[in-house]
């Protein structure tokens, strides 16, 4: 496995992240255990910040909050100076728990409902990013009432097809995502955006798709959308002040994936920019929203093996104490991780084995064929690069409990998210009354 940031083998042989003995926090906090490289989520911010500083226009970060949202990361967020995007009113009111400023949030999503508008609203959040008529209707009837002004983005699919996995491509024409271009409809809504009175149209979003390593994807869609903007300036004075270029930036996963460098996501950016946007009077301030490209590498996911099962020259199966329920995205779209023995991290590889999930599916396989040490129940797997998408998309299937998770940096780890309980899975379970507890039967 690919040691991100403050991890390291120490001198007793055992992965340690953030100054922290994975074996001491499997210890203390049990497993499966979410472990997060404070250090390095604020040195991934501040890079991608850096660059942007150094971009020559005016350029703002964002963080997009559904890679991982709780408390604490929004707290980061605000520390290091991030703009966060939200789309949904669990994310909004994670935000406002946490006392994130309102002036830098703003509020994505394909199907956003009145109670999330009206809440976002009272807020007094920065902007919406509208993603379709219907809620540009409700958006403009909402701010009609409450007598304001909204500032908005459109969402615009430029019909560009990045090369990723099918169910994160967004940017293609055929997507339940945003105002397609060619079809006239982004068109459409730009000129009913910027004739309404209580919609203010900032610019236009676009969000190509994620886990992106090829930068001529964002060259060929920033072309579309820079075309798109002239024309509505220079035929209808519609202005374009705001143009945010989405996120998608790839991590690293397994030791042979090498993704650009945050200076290069940039570089790239600013030069398609200045470029296609040459003949407005002005450039537009450029947002990015990266959610994965900040926290992903700086999680660890912490198991404890239990069952191994040899198929004899067929393969050799270990099973974990988590699985499909902690990580859903290699049976959701066949991602693919690394992973090392914890316990015993400094040892030669020597076993070819394919790590299970211990959920009743067959499909619940964490990582296929892998070499390790020879593993032994008991042993402690860390699976590298679990940051985003992992805890935030989590389920109790098979009434498993969502780990905990924990904040390292300098020696120390603070428990961030507990552990449900058994009591947390029926928490919200009722029993009708006419289903009265009755004497168990006693089978003869």
């Amino acid at each position: 496995m690919y040691l991100h940031g403050s991890s390291r083998i120490n001198d007793k042989g055992h992965l340690e992240i953030g100054g922290c003995d994975t074996v001491e926090l499997a210890k203390q906090y049990g497993t499966p255990l979410y472990v997060l490289d404070e250090r390095y989520i604020r040195e991934r911010m501040k890079a991608l910040k850096q660059a942007a500083a150094q971009s020559g226009l005016s350029m703002q970060v964002a963080y997009a909050s559904k890679a991982l949202s709780t408390l604490a990361i929004c707290r980061i967020v605000d520390e290091e100076g991030l703009f966060l995007d939200v789309v949904s009113g669990g994310e909004l009111f994670t935000a406002e728990q946490a006392g994130f400023p309102s002036k830098r949030i703003y509020f994505h999503g394909n199907n956003k409902s009145i109670d999330e508008l009206e809440m976002a609203l009272s807020m007094g959040i920065r902007l919406f990013v509208v993603d379709n008529f219907i809620e540009m209707e409700l958006l403009e009837t909402l701010a009609r009432e409450k007598k304001q002004i909204v500032s908005v983005l459109l969402r615009i699919t430029p019909g560009v097809e990045a090369h990723t996995h099918a169910y994160i491509q967004t940017g293609q024409e055929d997507s339940k995502f945003g105002f397609a271009l060619t079809s006239g409809l982004a068109h459409q809504a730009a000129r009913q955006a910027h004739r309404s009175p209580y919609l203010q149209l900032e610019g236009y979003h676009c969000h190509i798709g994620s886990q992106i390593f090829e930068l001529e994807a964002f060259s060929v869609a920033i072309e579309k959308m820079a075309h798109f903007a002239y024309q509505l300036w220079n035929e209808e004075s519609i202005p374009c002040k705001l143009f945010n270029v989405g996120g998608g930036f790839g991590i690293r996963y397994r030791e042979d994936d090498y993704p650009p460098t945050p200076e290069a996501f940039v570089q790239t950016i600013a030069a398609n920019i200045k470029h296609s946007f040459a003949r407005f009077p002005e450039y537009p301030e450029v947002w990015l929203e990266p959610g994965r490209y900040l926290v992903g590498e700086a999680g660890t996911t912490l198991y404890t093996i239990g069952t191994i099962k040899e198929i004899p020259g067929i393969r050799t199966y270990v099973s974990v104490d988590g699985g499909m329920t902690d990580n859903p995205r290699p049976a959701l779209y066949q991602a693919e991780y690394d992973a090392i023995l914890a316990n015993r991290a400094s040892e030669s590889k020597e076993q070819l084995v394919s790590i299970a999930g211990k959920c009743c599916e067959s499909g619940d396989m964490l990582i296929w064929d892998i070499s390790l040490p020879t593993v032994k129940t008991g042993d402690l797997l860390a699976v590298g690069s679990t940051g985003a998408y992992n805890y935030s998309m989590a389920s109790n299937y098979n009434r498993l409990r969502r780990p905990a998770m924990v904040l390292v940096s300098d020696g120390k780890a603070e428990l961030i998210v507990e552990r449900e309980s058994y009591e947390d899975l029926i928490s919200h379970d009722r029993i009708p009354k006419r289903l009265k507890k009755r004497q168990s039967v006693e089978l003869c």
